[in-house]
């Protein structure tokens, strides 16, 4: 049967079970069924994995069927706790401490079993929370971005798996409609609700039980977002996702919702269909594909990250840069020098100035698209940036590629050059050796502190979301 230790531990049990309600010893089932009572009292403990033809003597003895005894389910809450302890006992958080585990007699107490296991569960939620320290999340990250670089950005399962849910709803073509998207959620056996009071903390809520997914009310302006959250919300439910077991897992999880989610709304047949023509036509432009399928500048942009290098062999970058010059968001595979610690870690890092993502900010019109070609240490890239603005702050949106490619994309005869040579200090962090004598020591500016600098990366099993504040939320709109 191959099974794990702890379906082992859970079948002795119930082997247990079954022979004290029976009211016989070990030696007495023993005699009955073939096998010395040692032997039994090894099955008992979980030590020893039975074979099916001793499985069915014990279950014909003591009166019950195979199946019974094959149950996941602990036979009694003695046994569920002894289980649990012994599932945590086993556990890496545990083990990593390097003392003996508690061994378990009929002399121990069902509340003694209860306080140990509660502290094992303390000890697994401060693991989850010292997991997400700021090194941590900046490693799996970096991790998570170098890997998926070498994917080109591209989950063709997820791929395949939106074009089926797609189909089975009934959409063909052009712009998801959020009836579309209802009509997806109800297939999966869920409603979309759309309230004004969800949780400060939480972009949605899924309540499992009475399948219903909440979601911001529809007045948002646009809309956009909408159809993205309620997608998201649908695929850790298509993709099987569990409670995250760290940081890692967390930043895993999100990315592939949000794959899943661009999937839909923009889908790979129908825009390989338009990207196709678009490069036949050398009129490749990411306002134009952002249009054709309704959905926002940066998502238009950072979808062609999953679909250029794949189906194009087009590399490229991605940058989402804030408006004092701090990269967001990033994705490369076409070597750009983008600025990094020594971790590895591009997030929080500051573009240089020379950089089209960042001298857009100085453009006096911003609702087009800007291109630019610019010189550095790995070659010449051309880019299109579009900047944009938020409650948080300016932000820009940059798409580029090597020089040879500009020939599939509109804006390639700009005249527009910079030159960049970072992270050479002289390009543009220091400033000019004349300025820098006539102010040296007559200047004192008050710096801007970042209140996230003090702030605690979120934790939890979700990090950053309030518990009691979702569960509150469900509670009162179960009863309503």
């Amino acid at each position: 049967m191959a099974s794990t230790s702890l379906e082992l531990t859970t079948l002795g049990h119930r082997i247990r079970h079954q022979r004290v309600a029976a009211g016989m010893t070990l030696d007495e089932l023993g005699e009955k069924v073939g096998v010395a009572g040692s032997q039994l009292s090894l099955i008992e403990n979980g030590k020893r994995e039975p074979k099916l033809s001793l499985l069915q003597a014990i279950a014909a003895t003591t009166g019950i069927e195979v199946a019974e005894l094959l149950s996941a389910e602990p036979p009694n809450r003695r046994a569920a706790l002894e289980i649990d302890l012994a599932r945590l006992q086993a556990g890496t958080v545990f083990r990593r401490l390097g003392i003996p585990p508690v061994k378990v007699t009929k002399g121990t107490s069902d509340e003694t079993l209860e306080s140990i296991i509660g502290l094992h569960r303390e000890l697994e939620r401060r693991e989850r929370e010292t997991i997400a320290t700021p090194e941590e999340a900046r490693r799996a990250n970096t991790e998570l971005r170098l890997r998926m670089r070498e994917k080109g950005n591209y989950l063709a399962d997820i791929e395949k798996l939106a074009e089926r849910q797609l189909k089975a709803a009934g959409h063909s073509s052009g712009a998801l409609t959020h009836r579309t998207v209802s009509i997806m959620a109800q297939q999966l056996g869920f409603e979309l609700l759309y309230v004004s009071d969800l949780p400060h903390s939480a972009r949605s809520v899924t309540d499992i039980e009475n399948g219903r997914i909440y979601l911001p009310p529809a007045s948002i302006p646009g809309g956009h977002g909408l159809r993205s959250m309620a997608l998201q919300a649908m695929a850790h439910r298509l993709l099987g996702h569990e409670r995250p077991v760290d940081y890692a897992d967390f930043l895993e999880q999100r990315l592939e919702i949000n794959y899943y989610a661009a999937c839909c709304l923009m889908p790979e047949t129908a825009s390989l269909a338009f990207l196709q023509q678009a490069k036949r036509d050398r009129n490749l432009a990411v306002e134009d594909f952002r249009d054709a399928f309704g959905v926002t500048h940066e998502a238009a942009a950072m979808r062609l990250t999953n679909l250029l290098t794949q189906h194009f062999e087009i590399p490229l970058h991605f940058l989402r840069v804030d408006g004092s010059g701090a990269i967001n968001r990033v994705y490369e595979n076409d070597d750009l020098p983008v600025p990094m610690d020594v971790t590895g870690s591009v997030e929080g890092q500051i573009v240089c100035r020379r950089f089209l993502a960042r001298s857009a900010f100085e453009e006096h019109n911003r609702t087009t698209e800007h291109y630019q070609y610019t010189d550095t240490p790995s070659g010449t890239f051309w880019c299109s940036t579009q900047t944009g603005t938020t409650d948080a702050g300016e932000f820009s949106i940059t798409v580029g590629v090597p020089f040879d490619d500009a020939r599939w994309f509109r804006g390639r005869e700009t005249t527009k050059r910079s030159s960049s040579h970072c992270p050479d200090q002289s390009c543009c962090r220091r400033p000019p050796a004349d300025v820098a004598a006539r102010w040296s020591g007559k200047a004192w500016p008050s710096a801007r502190v970042h209140m996230h600098m003090f702030s605690p990366l979120p934790s939890g099993d979700f990090p950053g979301v309030d518990d009691t504040e979702v569960y509150s939320f469900l509670e009162r709109h179960a009863e309503g």
